[in-house]
């Protein structure tokens, strides 16, 4: 699969779960770790984790693993690291005291349309 095509399987599998704000930021040229951050959000720790479950179980049947995952436990920010792609499903408090949208101002954002 392309990244794109990670990107938009991270998407759909969010927005199945009821994610909030789905957005992909082109990071290419920007950092070295990853091409694309797909970032979304949820009310609770419980939804975060649902949302995180899903993206990790859609993307394995299409036999695309992740190689990290942090922050489950906690439930206020999961990250999924696919490589090129790292996911973002974060309570919403949390995504606006990281604001990594602002922080990375110069990525390119799309907002995902179900």
């Amino acid at each position: 699969m392309t990244e794109k095509e990670i990107c938009t399987a991270i998407c759909k599998a969010a927005s199945d779960k009821k994610a909030r704000d789905i957005v992909t930021m082109d990071m290419e040229g920007l950092m070295i770790s990853a091409d694309y951050f797909v970032i979304c959000s949820a009310n609770t720790a419980t939804q975060v984790r649902a949302i995180a479950d899903n993206i990790e179980e859609e993307l394995a049947k299409l036999g695309v693993a992740f190689n990290h995952k942090e922050g489950y436990r906690e439930g206020e920010w999961v990250l999924l690291d696919f490589g090129d792609v790292v996911a973002h499903v974060f309570m919403q408090e949390a995504r606006e005291y990281y604001a990594l949208e602002q922080l990375w101002g110069d990525a390119k954002l799309t907002a995902y349309e179900d």
